[in-house]
């Protein structure tokens, strides 16, 4: 297949990001994804919107994390207009993983995305796992093929969580950061590698529970609408109740979400299922030089 480079060329620079970037990179990312959302919106899905305010804002703040621990694996896409493409990428142990990547609409398929991505599969050399999170976009996927990423199927599950069928769950606490090393060892167990200093952003940002019994340990950050943000565990149980205990901080008037959910975490299917969620096929987990995290549930941001 030709590279999309191939495609009629114009005047850009692909340069390291800088902090002043940060705000028009934001921007440009919630109007691409917003546009890509519309574009591939299901009937039943929920009506697309553009992040604005504390989203925004997170946004930002998550870009100056990696920025400011990654700053080698963070890139900028310029033409005469300003920046028009971006890519984010964090090293953590020997997991390489692609925070954000975006590109102009009307630049897709020109060679832009091409160029950024290998700048940031660079700060990779010597990683041996790779991990991003996937939309439904057709290009950019075919780009992480032929990056050598393998495409697994992802489910999501959204709904509201009936009260009367969360289970009692025993021997759970609220963590905090003094649970890194506990939260990097788990991790280690389940994906290969820990998120190091990733955990004191999400801590500072969400609610944290934690389980640390004999028979299993795991943690689990709590989504802003219930649901998790980021789970994992050394084991199926203890990870299925870590789940229900992130639906009981779910609204029972407001839908929550578990996505990401791949083939290999079916007990979270079957937690979803169980709590009258609609399960559909949404995204999908790249990995390279990996097998799917289990029993794991990623943050889209953090993976």
């Amino acid at each position: 297949m030709p590279d999309d480079s191939s495609q009629s060329a114009f005047d850009y620079v692909v340069r390291p990001m800088r902090a002043a970037d940060i705000p028009a990179l934001e921007r440009l990312s919630a109007q691409v994804f917003y546009e890509l959302d519309v574009r591939t919106q299901r009937r039943t899905a929920p009506e697309p919107v553009l992040r604005t305010g504390d989203r925004a804002a997170q946004w930002r703040r998550r870009a100056e994390h990696v920025l400011a621990h990654d700053a080698a694996g963070c890139w900028v896409a310029e033409d005469a207009s300003g920046p028009c493409g971006a890519t984010l990428s964090l090293k953590r142990e020997l997991c390489w993983v692609l925070w954000s990547f975006v590109v102009r609409s009307d630049l897709q398929g020109r060679g832009v995305g091409a160029h950024l991505l290998q700048a940031a599969l660079s700060y990779g050399d010597g990683c041996l796992r790779a991990m991003l999170a996937a939309s439904d976009d057709p290009r950019a996927l075919r780009r992480y093929r032929l990056a050598g990423f393998t495409l697994h199927p992802a489910m999501s599950l959204r709904g509201t969580v009936d009260r009367a069928l969360l289970p009692v769950v025993d021997r759970v606490r609220e963590g905090s950061i003094s649970d890194i090393d506990l939260m990097d060892s788990v991790d280690r167990r389940a994906r290969g590698s820990g998120h190091g200093p990733d955990h004191e952003l999400m801590a500072s940002t969400y609610p944290l529970v934690v389980i640390d019994r004999p028979t299993g340990s795991g943690y689990a950050y709590v989504a802003p609408e219930g649901g998790p943000y980021l789970l994992a565990a050394t084991n199926r149980r203890t990870a299925s109740d870590l789940l229900w205990e992130t639906l009981a901080a779910s609204s029972p008037d407001e839908p929550c979400e578990i996505e990401y959910v791949t083939a290999a975490n079916e007990w979270a299917v079957d937690v979803g299922m169980f709590a009258r969620m609609e399960l559909r096929t949404e995204g999908y987990l790249a990995l390279r030089g990996m097998k799917p995290p289990m029993p794991y549930l990623p943050s889209s941001h953090f993976l």
